[in-house]
């Protein structure tokens, strides 16, 4: 009943943190070691897994723009480009992250690694928002191949983990000219093929060695997750309509500072 209480945790975590400029995988981490979620086979699966709810929820949410799209995937038409850009976006990290998944994986996932990461992203996020704040275009559908392609670039940042998916992606798209919330908004659909790979990878590999319950935690990771992200993605979208990136940069000042302090101090592991 603790795995299951814990998986409990870890969901609402990654719902709340998926879509955030915060790194998801980064609390998850965190959070991990804090309750001591940090089995190195099943907690590593398990933290990639659960993102896939966070993403369907995603996919509900853009339910009618998603098949409306697929409606128009003639050559030429508004769906056939707006999936040719998320492809090149995607393609960077899918290249890059093939090549160094197993490293990160064995080296990058410490409270410590990503505390650094936190605050690397806070002070990138500051410059990128006080640097490219004339955005010149308000509406993902209107950039165009080397803007996706400049987007895909910067989300390699998120390989890191602490990076942040969400931070890289929106800071790239700001950097393409992008408003806040139209990265957002793009940031949102590139995670679809992403996350599917990144977790369809990693069930791949460790899917054959659970038990019964690790799979039921899993279940509860996944569909909490899902409904909790569910919330997210609307408020966050609101919320990016009327105000700037500055307070997940300080929040992840303050966050990474703070666990800086605590695993020097040996408190966190």
């Amino acid at each position: 009943m603790l795995l299951l209480f814990k998986a409990f945790i870890m969901g609402i975590v990654e719902g709340i943190t998926e879509f955030l400029p915060v790194s998801s995988t980064g609390h998850l981490i965190i959070v991990g070691d804090l309750i001591d979620f940090n089995d190195e086979g099943f907690s590593i699966m398990f933290e990639i897994v659960i993102q896939l709810g966070a993403i369907l929820a995603v996919i509900f949410y853009y339910r009618k723009k998603i098949a409306d799209s697929f409606r128009h995937m003639k050559p030429g038409q508004w769906g056939f480009k707006l999936w040719f850009k998320i492809i090149i976006a995607f393609i960077p990290a899918a290249v890059i992250g093939l090549l160094v998944n197993d490293f990160v994986e064995a080296h990058l996932f410490s409270s410590f690694t990503v505390a650094i990461a936190l605050v690397v992203g806070a002070v990138l996020m500051l410059l990128v928002e006080r640097i490219f704040w004339n955005y010149r275009v308000d509406d993902m559908d209107k950039i165009n191949g080397r803007q996706a392609l400049l987007i895909g670039t910067v989300q390699c940042l998120s390989l890191f983990p602490g990076m942040s998916r969400s931070a890289s992606t929106i800071m790239g798209g700001m950097i393409a000219g992008m408003s806040v919330k139209a990265a957002a908004e793009f940031s949102f659909f590139l995670a679809m093929p992403t996350m599917i790979a990144a977790t369809g990878y990693s069930f791949l590999k460790g899917f054959s060695a659970m038990s019964a319950l690790e799979w039921a935690a899993l279940a509860i990771g996944f569909i909490v997750s899902f409904i909790v992200a569910l919330i997210v993605v609307d408020r966050f979208l609101t919320y990016l309509g009327k105000h700037p990136l500055k307070p997940f940069a300080y929040y992840r000042l303050v966050v990474g500072i703070l666990m800086i302090v605590l695993t020097l101090t040996g408190i966190v592991s």
